[in-house]
């Protein structure tokens, strides 16, 4: 079984919706990481940077539930709007930890092929 990671960097205000979308879509479990950033229109106020909160949520997921995530994220959260924020996804080589959580993802995957 082979898995990847999904980050997506969200608006605070849709974190809830963007955990909901990607659980209703496969993920089994997400981290959420409070972070600080700037985008391309970064704002200022006396010359000072104001730098918008941010949310960084990994979700550690079976490669067959990728596609279907990030389309929720577009879909339930619309991530492509200006300033709700982006989602990319990366390779995982090994993964540990997930024992408990392969069952399920199996069973899920046998009744969506089904």
């Amino acid at each position: 079984m082979k898995f990847k990671l999904i980050v997506a960097l969200v608006n605070p205000e849709i974190t809830e919706k963007v955990i909901e979308s990607a659980k209703m879509r496969g993920a089994t479990g997400d981290v959420i990481i409070p972070g600080r950033g700037t985008g391309v229109s970064e704002k200022k106020i006396f010359g000072i940077s104001l730098v918008d909160k941010t949310d960084v949520i990994l979700f550690v997921v079976e490669e067959h539930a990728t596609d279907k995530i990030i389309k929720g994220f577009n879909e339930d959260c619309a991530i492509c709007e200006p300033g709700n924020g982006i989602a990319f996804v990366l390779s995982i080589d090994r993964v540990a930890g997930l024992e408990h959580q392969i069952d399920a993802i199996k069973d899920k995957l046998r009744n969506e092929h089904l």
